[in-house]
């Protein structure tokens, strides 16, 4: 009897030898489902896989279908410098292959290459394969568009990669592939910022192929659907330092303040203003709240404006940017020194916390969370009374309102109230108050009351969190202290065993 290995080894000899190889082909596809990788990797110096590529150019259905699946497989037990190294035509054949399926195969392998260093050299050295891989970003098929600007992106990574693709004739090749389409385009942007957050040099080689200036023209362009993707971009970009320093230097924050300010004169603001608002927000809790808010004034009077607003596109984009701007004691001191205009923001998102939709209430559940949440070594007396002070401002009874909401039948409602509890459970006031109001603690230790994964994991959250309170045992008791205790020790599933005292008594 042939070892699996073997017999495989036989019928790719044999696919090779006949003219229309169809029935090997189902039984090579079978056998290989059984051979171990292992036992092909011992092989892989005998893989002859030239005649299954050659037969993907016969643009017959069942074989490309069969082929691809079985090239995956002896691929997979190949190195992949031996790749790069001996199917370079292979490879640079599998990108212009009509069908998608193949692509989607070869720039699998050419991930695998450029994973691995000694392989991407053979890639470098190769400029017809690279320019394929660039053209592939311009493909109908998203799968097949964003596994090239992966590889691409991990390529830039290294000095000689950078150097290939921005020293050479690529950038042209780039530089035609967006002409495809506005989505096409797009694309390209998401690559060069991707590969603008590596490192300054990086940016530096981006800025000099001139893209970056393309992308920022269009951010401030006349076409408003085009300027709210790019917003996007321009955010991403805004995530490293590297990348913010040159936004300043450029004078792009200006412009965005800029665009915000003029906002209030243009109809269709309403496309890119819940981007540009956002990226003030970003931006200002990675650099630093006070100087962004007061170099921005116009980004928080627009967040004060969206909030009164009727429309809950702008209340949503108003409520996230709160919560990203509240999420740091810098950003929650900002904003206490909006005095009673935050106050008045406060009760508006308790109000749609109540009654908005669904969406629009786990939002504002979550930037509520975020807003009162205070890292233990942060809390020093003024800030609990500014936390306890917020928190009485969102609702007549806060605690109230979200054990209401957190008792609708819908998990993620359930989940974003317990996340609330969570964020102020290490707060001595929120202790109090807890403990104070009637049949509380009984909620937080009752399992009976979540029923899905998810819940039972933020009631968990809530549980450790009061648990590891030093305060805690003194505020609730020892008896409730003691019942945190064993639910923590317990775990977040744990269901307790059915009692077998009745059936005793029955014998």
């Amino acid at each position: 009897m042939l070892g699996m290995a073997a017999q495989a080894l036989t019928l790719l000899r044999e696919v090779a030898r006949l003219e229309a190889p169809l029935e090997e082909l189902r039984a090579l596809h079978s056998v290989l489902q059984a051979v171990p990788l292992n036992e092909l990797r011992e092989q892989a110096a005998e893989l002859r896989l030239g005649p299954l590529f050659s037969l993907l150019n016969e643009n017959h259905r069942e074989k490309t279908t069969l082929c691809v699946s079985i090239l995956e497989r002896l691929l997979q037990a190949m190195e992949p410098v031996h790749v790069a190294r001996n199917l370079r035509v292979d490879l640079q054949r599998g990108l212009i292959h009509s069908d998608d399926s193949v692509k989607i195969l070869t720039l699998s392998q050419v991930g695998r290459i450029v994973e691995n260093c000694d392989a991407v050299t053979e890639i470098l050295n190769n400029a017809e394969l690279l320019k394929q891989i660039v053209y592939c970003i311009g493909g109908e098929n998203l799968s097949v568009a964003k596994a090239a600007i992966k590889s691409l992106s991990r390529i830039s990574l290294t000095q000689a990669g950078l150097e290939a693709l921005f020293e050479s004739n690529l950038l042209d090749d780039l530089k035609s592939v967006m002409k495809t389409n506005d989505i096409v385009r797009y694309r390209v942007y998401e690559l060069i910022v991707e590969i603008s957050s590596v490192s300054p040099e990086s940016l530096n080689y981006c800025t000099t192929s001139g893209l970056v200036t393309q992308l920022l023209r269009e951010l401030t362009g006349e076409d408003v659907l085009v300027r709210a993707t790019c917003i996007e971009m321009v955010t991403s970009l805004a995530y490293t330092h590297h990348g913010r320093q040159y936004l300043a230097q450029e004078g792009v924050i200006d412009q965005i303040s800029n665009i915000i300010v003029g906002a209030d004169s243009d109809p269709f603001s309403s496309f890119y203003l819940p981007g540009f608002v956002k990226f003030f927000g970003n931006l200002a809790v990675m650099d630093s709240p006070q100087q962004t808010c007061e170099r921005y004034p116009v980004f928080m009077e627009k967040v004060f404006e969206m909030i009164e607003s009727q429309d809950p596109t702008m209340i949503g984009v108003a409520v996230d940017t709160v919560g990203i701007l509240g999420s740091n004691v810098e950003g929650k001191q900002v904003l206490q020194k909006t005095g009673t205009r935050f106050e008045r923001l406060l009760v508006r998102i308790g109000h749609q916390a109540k009654n908005a939709s669904m969406e629009l209430k786990i939002r504002c559940l979550d930037a509520i969370s975020s807003l009162l949440y205070l890292p233990p070594e942060q809390q020093t007396d003024d800030l609990l009374r500014m936390t306890e002070s917020w928190f009485s401002s969102l609702s007549r009874d806060p605690l109230e309102l979200f054990r209401g909401i957190s008792s609708q039948p819908f998990p993620e409602l359930h989940c974003a109230a317990l996340k609330v509890f969570t964020a102020i459970a290490n707060q001595p006031w929120a202790q109090k108050l807890m403990f104070n109001s009637p049949g509380f603690v009984e909620y937080v230790v009752d399992r009976s009351v979540e029923h899905d994964k998810a819940s039972k994991d933020a009631k968990y959250e809530l549980v450790k969190a009061l648990a590891n309170s030093k305060t805690i045992a003194e505020i609730f008791g020892n008896p409730n202290y003691l019942r945190l205790r064993t639910y923590l020790s317990e775990g977040p599933y744990y269901v307790k065993p059915i009692s077998t005292t009745a059936v005793e008594g029955a014998e």
